[in-house]
């Protein structure tokens, strides 16, 4: 409950321009919205433009923070959205793809007895294509369900599940070379 009131507080002071306020949100959560501007966009320079841009965001629109969520909640979407903008921009394409016409090779199979090093899997997921690793970000890592991500993303739910399934794959191939190559 003292948490709650700390941050309503943390927010009013913001809305209010207090910018010792500010600097304090942005220090509470610059850290890991950068993780997920990285995670989204694979480029560290544009991960910091966009975070910087999104904070502006969130300093400009702080007076239609409603309190339904926590700030933390409201900051991602945010982030989110604003790294999505710059994917499109660059033209990255979530297309619609017929199940049928396009055929996964066979999965790797990877046991349950195997541990993978989390470095390997983190290298992995870097040379996922961009739109394999946006949809396994906001899946695997930030979250989100496929209904959200369909929305967020402007694709169709099938999309995003067969994004995410052909992410965890190629992650699995990617783990799997490393391992044995």
């Amino acid at each position: 409950m003292i948490k709650i009131d700390l941050q309503t507080e943390l927010v009013q002071r913001c809305v209010s321009g207090d910018r010792a306020a500010q600097q304090q949100l942005y220090s509470q959560y610059s850290k890991g919205m950068y993780n997920v501007c990285c995670r989204m966009v694979g480029d560290r320079m544009l991960a910091e433009d966009i975070l910087q841009e999104s904070f502006v965001d969130v300093f400009r629109n702080m007076r239609s923070f409603k309190g339904d969520s926590t700030p933390g909640a409201w900051i991602k979407r945010i982030v989110v959205n604003n790294c999505i903008s710059h994917l499109r921009k660059r033209k990255v394409y979530f297309d619609d793809i017929d199940e049928g016409a396009h055929q996964l090779a066979a999965p790797v199979e990877v046991h349950d007895d195997n541990s993978y090093e989390v470095q390997m899997i983190k290298n992995a997921i870097r040379k996922l294509p961009h739109g394999y690793k946006v949809i396994f970000s906001l899946y695997a890592i930030e979250g989100y369900d496929h209904e959200e991500i369909a929305s967020i993303m402007d694709i169709s739910v099938s999309t995003s599940k067969s994004q995410y399934h052909r992410a965890k794959n190629k992650i699995r191939e990617l783990v799997k070379s490393t391992n044995h190559g």
